[in-house]
């Protein structure tokens, strides 16, 4: 039977189509012998007849020709020419066994584990955004950088060093940041501490993979980072809540969590509590040591912008007095930018060869051009100018930013300037879901005020980061925001 290939395949090369003929031609053959238009045995035109019929250059058709041979979709004879292969399935059959991702959006018929119960977090949208504190990446001197990872990329390539290497990270940043969690945190650290990262929230990844097992009970304050979270519970942890107040964690909540459950890891932001801003007083500070000796738990503390803080010195992080007890989790983003990923755990050798292990499995070996260009920043002083800089910057937009809610909001809406950080923790006189709701639909986006929430009856408010955003970039989002709260 005399087949019209014209009508067949024609119908579905399209040349005005980004794709490349020869690629659309493969699509089409294949389709039709998963869909038993084509059984096995049938021949096809010869290249010259087809390209004829279909109007295309026979080059085309003898590389998707070759093309279904090498794959095994089409077989030659000396002969008679080119046929589709007698070992194909017949009919739909053959849909079962092979699913060629050219063919259709891609599907599954394997069994996935459904994902954590929240939204992933998309920079999507054209709105105006408030985010939860993040810093201004238009004030880092782009030119800089290209300066500083053209020259690592040639220090790379004359040493050799483009190569698979420690999984801990670059041995040079290492050493820096050893250097300046000494000299400027207190940790008595070395380079033998540190661990790099693809930012601090892998870290906080590395740590919950190394530390718990599931079914291991994790503390966390009622109101925390909803990421970290997400993380242990991933991982199949058990998340215990304990309250935070104007002096941040409530210590004393732990024991009796720990007389009951199995608790590996207490998680806290001690330097600026996440999301209300609070430092944790020292004596808490103390008495979360003493029950990490006790009760054998790990403090996993994450000082995730430990550089900026506006008003007295900065209290040391925890690790700077019970380096035994703790995992410090840190990062660099917030320093250069968020998005070079660069973010660092400071633990016993012990704690960092077990996450070494863990960014074997799963990194390989980092990034090391970004590593070594992080590393030249830091050596010939661009960063530490930079953070002065910035920090200014951003002192000036936290009392700008204060005043705008003060004068938007008045008694409405309840919060202090903190200390440090780069935002506000923000609590309405309102209806949090409908303002919410109604801030959404007017395309301000901003984290949901559950998001903080590990225990329904945690006091629900809003992070909002002032860094990022420019004096009038800040007035139209308040202002839009305000507009939510008033309908």
């Amino acid at each position: 039977m005399r087949r019209n290939w014209k009508i067949i395949l024609g119908s579905r090369i399209d040349k005005s189509a980004t794709a490349p003929l020869y690629m659309q031609l493969i699509q089409a053959v294949i389709r039709d012998i998963q869909s038993g238009r084509l059984p096995p045995g049938t021949y096809l035109p010869s290249t010259r007849e087809l390209a004829t019929m279909l109007g295309i250059n026979r080059k085309t058709v003898v590389l998707a020709y070759d093309d279904l041979v090498a794959q095994g979709w089409l077989a030659t004879t000396s002969t008679r020419g080119t046929m589709v292969s007698s070992s194909m399935p017949d009919g739909e059959a053959a849909m079962e066994q092979r699913h060629p991702a050219e063919m259709r959006m891609m599907t599954h018929s394997y069994a996935v584990p459904p994902p954590p119960g929240r939204s992933l977090a998309l920079p999507s949208g054209t709105g105006l955004k408030i985010d939860e504190g993040t810093p201004d990446g238009r004030l880092f001197p782009p030119e800089l950088l290209a300066r500083a990872y053209r020259a690592a990329t040639h220090r790379l390539s004359r040493t050799n060093d483009m190569q698979y290497r420690d999984p801990r990270g670059s041995s040079g940043l290492r050493r820096a940041i050893a250097a300046m969690l000494a000299a400027e945190r207190g940790l008595p650290v070395t380079d033998e501490n540190i661990c790099i990262t693809r930012g601090s929230q892998n870290g906080i990844f590395l740590a919950a993979l190394a530390l718990t097992r599931p079914g291991d009970g994790v503390v966390f304050e009622q109101l925390t980072y909803e990421p970290a979270v997400a993380a242990f519970e991933r991982l199949g942890a058990r998340v215990h809540s304990v309250g935070v107040d104007q002096h941040g964690m409530i210590v004393d909540d732990i024991p009796a969590i720990c007389e009951q459950h199995d608790v590996r890891a207490v998680f806290t932001t001690p330097h600026h509590q996440f999301p209300t801003t609070v430092a944790l007083r020292p004596d808490r500070r103390v008495r979360l040591v003493e029950l990490a000796r006790k009760y054998g738990f790990a403090i996993i503390e994450d000082d995730y912008d430990h550089e900026f803080h506006f008003q007295s010195q900065p209290l040391l992080p925890i690790a700077a007095y019970a380096p035994s007890e703790v995992v410090y989790v840190g990062s660099l983003s917030k320093l250069l930018l968020p998005s070079l990923r660069l973010g660092y755990v400071a633990a016993p050798p012990p704690v960092v060869e077990a996450i070494a292990h863990l960014v074997s499995m799963t990194d390989g070996m980092g990034n090391s051009i970004t590593e070594e260009t992080a590393l030249a920043i830091i050596e010939n002083g661009e960063l530490r100018r930079h953070a002065r800089k910035a920090k200014q910057i951003y002192a000036r937009r936290r009392t700008a930013f204060a005043q705008l809610l003060a004068d938007t909001f008045g008694t409405a809406a309840a919060f202090s300037i903190p200390d440090g950080g780069l935002a506000f923790w923000v609590r309405f006189q309102a209806d949090m879901d409908r303002m919410e709701k109604r801030a959404a639909a007017r395309g301000l986006r901003l984290a949901p005020s559950r998001s903080f929430m590990t225990h329904a009856d945690a006091p629900r408010g809003l992070r909002l980061g002032f860094a990022s955003l420019r004096e009038e970039e800040a007035q139209s989002a308040i202002a839009e925001l305000a507009l939510a709260w008033g309908e």
